[in-house]
């Protein structure tokens, strides 16, 4: 049997929102003594929220799809066939990459921008997703050939596409700042080079809302360096999905290497490629 990705679509819309009420709910649990502890950096926090949505979030796709890999944030890489007869099959292994909270650092400080992602993974090609904002209450996804939409809170549901914009110079650009200083220090010298020659650049604090931003053209583009895949899976694919012209890493490749996420509304992507090219941010920052 094939992978349907329509059906792994309404899987991800479906977690994606519960994880996103489940957020909602214990957003004012937040503390600093107690439920924020920090990982790859004291500026890198990650709290009992976080850990208990992933946790939420596996055991669903335990109930819902139990065949099935998972790689979460917080907890690494679990599960995967376990059908001997699913096994020695040529049947595709999916695999759930999972963010339960994109952009921390807003939801303990009450920004309202983070969001849950849920992707649906073959051998590393994101073919169905979903990214709920969690404050907005409002559900984007994708599924493979199969166009991008929002849920808006009311209920009604729209189709997305980039903006028009043929013009670099016209383009609002959406980028993200990693953890390590060192990383930092390039990304602050790549966008002083990029500011003067785009219409503005916007650091919003979760990737996954700003690849849903270039899909329904709240920004006409994004990149970043060194992003996990929890944090681009499910929001590319609704930015291809919606027309955007995509460069994404190595399907193996890790936070650390550093490598560039970039999606880029398709009248500009020629002359913006050419431009990040030019400043040498296509090349990976390691950190």
């Amino acid at each position: 049997m094939g992978i349907d990705p329509g059906a792994l679509r309404s899987v991800a819309v479906r977690l994606a929102s519960e994880a996103a009420e489940f957020v909602r709910h214990r957003r004012g649990t937040v503390d600093w003594t107690a439920s924020v502890r920090t990982k790859s950096s004291a500026t890198d926090p990650v709290t009992l929220v976080d850990t208990d949505c992933e946790r939420l979030l596996r055991r669903r796709l335990a109930s819902l799809r139990p065949e099935d890999a998972i790689l979460g944030e917080e907890d690494g890489e679990s599960g995967g066939s376990t059908s001997d007869a699913l096994r020695a099959s040529d049947a595709p292994q999916v695999r759930w990459v999972i963010d339960p909270i994109d952009g921390t650092v807003n939801f303990v400080y009450g920004i309202p921008a983070y969001a849950v992602s849920v992707a649906a993974q073959v051998d590393g090609v994101s073919v169905a997703g979903a990214v709920a904002d969690v404050v907005a209450d409002r559900v984007f996804s994708a599924a493979s050939g199969g166009g991008a939409t929002v849920r808006e809170a009311n209920g009604l549901q729209r189709p997305l596409t980039c903006n028009p914009v043929r013009e670099t110079n016209l383009a609002l650009v959406a980028t993200g700042f990693a953890y390590s200083t060192v990383r930092r220090e390039r990304q602050a010298q790549l966008v002083a080079q990029l500011l003067p020659r785009v219409r503005d650049v916007r650091r919003i604090g979760s990737a996954a809302l700003d690849l849903c931003g270039v899909a329904e053209g709240r920004v006409d583009a994004q990149y970043e360096h060194g992003l996990g895949p929890w944090d681009w899976a499910a929001g590319a694919l609704i930015a291809r999905e919606a027309g955007a012209v995509l460069v994404l890493p190595d399907a193996n490749a890790r936070s650390a290497d550093g490598a560039l996420i970039a999606a880029m509304a398709p009248g500009i992507a020629d002359e913006l490629g050419q431009l990040l090219t030019d400043i040498g941010a296509m090349a990976p920052i390691p950190g």
